[in-house]
């Protein structure tokens, strides 16, 4: 299948051409013709599967169609609800893409920054809105936006707007859109409450799967050392130091962690940035573009920091600290071996930690393969 056996309009498929993207992932393929139809869609996805593309493309497509048949004031029609300020940079940036033949504009909001150049964009009018909740919910309060235009509603990363506590903020901002829109939810995991939310948010949807969690990790290779904290930082540097010509996302579970992971291995000469949500706005987005340009080739980040991180071929994977739950560590493993690609996770297991591998071999249905510790 390519992209135009999806019936998608000329000018999406000239900006995707210039991409060189032709072939759909599977989510895009399966989300957009519901999409395209007009269908609530609830789609089940990780990072890295192609799903900003299953629902910017079906947007562009609605709204360019209707922008040319009517005369209307430029009023906010399409809401991208997504829980980090990185997510939210990356959807505005793939709508940039995509959209780029198209009259439509499009802007991004979210906290951390100066509301002003915001609300000016706002005032000036735009067809697509991607926003973090708590900015959105801000600039609400302040009227400086109004959803009454709203035809579609994206909740994006849902389980990730469950783990940081923003399921409240949406259900403050649900009785604000109107009942009359399609709606799209993706997430990777669907625990209890999010689907809970589904069945009140979304009408008769279409359910597209895929990724289930064995194929993420098979073409990735998976070791783990049983290691004691105190060595677990002289054990990074010697992994390191052997995979110099790769690019490495370290997690930690603090964000102080995370500073003292970066500080020490800097003062070794290996050169690297921390991200998470201590860090600036500016400070996280010259860090994330210092590693995709090669500037940096090593990333420690928070989980939550991570979630915004969509790297192609990213060497290396390795849990520093132990993920809280197993279905975290899917996600983390998953940003390396993309595209069928091969994949390299490492993971450091204290004696407290054990029960943790139990669950993760439980879940992704594979043995992690321990590795002795370098002499």
């Amino acid at each position: 299948m390519t992209f135009n056996e999806l019936h998608i309009s000329e000018s999406v498929l000239k900006a995707l051409g210039e991409k060189n993207y032709i072939t759909p992932t599977p989510i895009q393929a399966k989300a957009i013709p519901p999409a395209l139809d007009g269908t609530d869609i609830i789609g089940i996805a990780q990072t890295g599967t192609g799903k900003t593309a299953a629902f910017a493309i079906p947007i562009i497509e609605h709204l360019n169609h209707a922008q040319h048949s009517s005369n209307s004031k430029r009023e906010i029609k399409a809401l991208i609800l997504t829980p980090t300020r990185e997510l939210a940079i990356q959807i505005n940036d793939t709508f940039t893409d995509y959209g780029k033949y198209t009259n439509l504009k499009h802007t991004v909001i979210f906290g951390g920054v100066n509301q002003n150049p915001q609300v000016r964009t706002l005032k000036s009018g735009v067809d697509i809105l991607i926003a973090t909740p708590g900015r959105l919910l801000d600039l609400l309060s302040q009227k400086a936006l109004s959803l009454n235009n709203i035809t579609h509603f994206v909740l994006d990363e849902a389980d990730r707007m469950l783990d940081m506590g923003f399921i409240h903020d949406i259900k403050r901002l649900l009785p604000m859109l109107p009942k009359n829109r399609q709606t799209m939810l993706f997430s990777a995991t669907m625990p209890d409450e999010i689907v809970n939310i589904t069945k009140t948010i979304l009408c008769r949807p279409v359910r597209v799967e895929v990724n289930p969690v064995s194929s993420v990790v098979d073409v990735i290779r998976q070791n783990v050392f049983f290691v004691e904290k105190p060595q677990k930082i002289s054990l990074l540097i010697t992994l390191l130091r052997e995979q110099t010509n790769k690019t490495a996302l370290i997690f930690s579970r603090t964000k102080h962690g995370a500073d003292r992971i970066a500080k020490t291995l800097n003062s070794r000469n290996i050169r690297c940035e921390a991200i998470h949500g201590n860090k600036s706005q500016n400070a996280r987005q010259t860090a994330l573009q210092n590693f995709k340009s090669g500037k940096c080739r090593i990333i420690v980040a928070t989980d939550i920091a991570a979630r915004g991180i969509d790297i192609q071929n990213l060497g290396v994977v390795i849990n520093y600290d132990m993920p809280d739950v197993a279905e975290t560590y899917v996600h983390r493993i998953g940003r390396t071996g993309r595209a069928g690609n091969g994949g390299v996770a490492y993971t450091f297991c204290s004696q407290e930690e054990h029960t943790m591998i139990n669950s993760i071999q439980k879940l992704t249905k594979k043995r992690l393969i321990p590795v002795s510790l370098p002499a």
